[in-house]
């Protein structure tokens, strides 16, 4: 299993590698949105084929990204995925890390709830990850995901608590799975568990950040619940199944896999630099001549999701994408 994402403590700061992954620079062929460039508005024809969507992203991994509020007055985003809670379970007091943004030991992230509520007023969903690439994460029985379910919801989500919450009182919209490893069991309890707090008043939505390889190593026995009304598939550090240029089949095959899952919708997840990830990262152009066009045609189709927005800031990409996705 290669890892896509390490979390970093609070006086840490991402370093890009030194040798990105390289890429090709020649332009692709477009068959047929070419002409559409030509608009003055400069969005693409939308034929009745091809589904609409929306961009989610991750943010809270590096200190020098946007704010919370920035990234959301973007206008490029329908959803923020919090990243992360990387400490739960097995009897662990669980902790949030958001890098170099502010330091949860201290009670220095409540204030983040002025920029969630921001978010929401802008019509964003915003959802907390819990898990990432490296982390202390586990569940040891159906009463420990009882255990983490109820504290996400009194720190999180609806409910309440007589500490002070991590991110102050704003209710977030959900939780977002993204399980790299600690154990393959009790994920479906976790999900039920949350999941079941719908019916205390505003809908919990759910979320989960599969790698490409079908089903998941992690998550996949939960994935078939019906309970996640989101899943971003990662489509990167994953050769067998990700686009590599001008080849769109493992990619196309293992999304037709993917869309026969019990979700919502599916999204396409991809590294928004080509130093986001080992390997995996389509040129922009690429995306929209080559993958958009494949992957568009399912009706489970509900846009792309991006790792992440400090690498999102160095390439352009939701900007260079969102009026194609």
């Amino acid at each position: 299993m290669i890892h896509k994402r390490k979390h970093h403590q609070a006086s840490a700061h991402l370093k890009p590698p030194s040798e990105p992954a390289s890429y090709s620079t020649q332009p692709p062929k477009l068959p047929f949105v070419v002409a559409s460039w030509r608009r003055s508005d400069h969005r693409p024809h939308h034929f009745s084929s091809l589904h609409a969507g929306s961009i989610a992203i991750y943010w809270g991994q590096n200190g020098f990204e946007a704010t919370l509020a920035e990234t959301c007055a973007s206008g490029n985003f329908k959803f923020v995925n919090i990243a992360f809670l990387p400490t739960f379970g097995n009897g662990q007091t669980p902790m949030i890390n958001l890098a170099g943004h502010c330091d949860p030991y201290s009670n220095g992230c409540t204030g983040l709830s002025r920029d969630i509520a921001a978010c929401q007023r802008a019509g964003i969903k915003v959802l907390l990850s819990i898990g990432g690439g490296v982390g202390s994460y586990y569940l040891s029985s159906r009463e420990d995901a009882r255990r983490v379910a109820t504290y996400i919801w009194n720190n999180f989500l609806g409910g309440s608590s007589s500490s002070p919450r991590p991110l102050g009182d704003a209710v977030l919209d959900g939780v977002d799975f993204d399980i790299e490893g600690g154990t393959v069991k009790h994920w479906d309890e976790l999900a039920g568990f949350l999941k079941a707090y719908s019916n205390k008043g505003k809908k919990v939505y759910l979320s989960a950040a599969p790698q490409c390889p079908f089903p998941d190593a992690w998550i996949g026995e939960a994935l078939t619940t019906g309970l996640f009304d989101y899943v971003w598939v990662q489509f990167y550090n994953n050769p067998q199944c990700q686009y590599s240029s001008g080849n769109t089949k493992n990619m196309a095959d293992a999304w037709k896999q993917w869309t026969t899952i019990p979700a919502t919708k599916v999204f396409l997840g991809l590294p928004a630099a080509p130093q986001a990830a080992g390997s995996g990262f389509i040129p922009p152009e690429e995306l929209i001549s080559q993958v958009l066009p494949i992957v568009k045609r399912s009706d489970k189709y509900g846009g792309i999701m991006l790792w992440s927005k400090y690498y999102d800031e160095l390439t352009g990409y939701s900007s260079k994408v969102k009026h194609y996705v």
